[in-house]
């Protein structure tokens, strides 16, 4: 994830920044990892008790495994 230093925007932070980062990952992001881990052959790499800030690296990961492109 690029970081706000470099985007010169506070939209993009470190999930390690996130305030809310140690709370549990939302419905949306635990459907959409879900489905990334099965597009990349991985779905054992899905956890359902990820943080949100864990929840999302582990989307980034998986969208470049899966070959998803960044709509960023």
């Amino acid at each position: 994830m690029t970081s706000k230093a470099t985007t010169g925007s506070n939209t993009q932070k470190d999930p390690d920044e996130w305030v809310s980062g140690d709370e549990p990952m939302t419905g949306a992001q635990a459907s959409y990892l879900k489905t990334l881990c099965e597009q990349a052959h991985r779905p054992e790499a899905f956890d359902e008790n990820l943080t949100k800030a864990e929840a999302s690296k582990l989307i980034d990961e998986m969208r470049k495994e899966a070959g998803v492109s960044d709509r960023r």
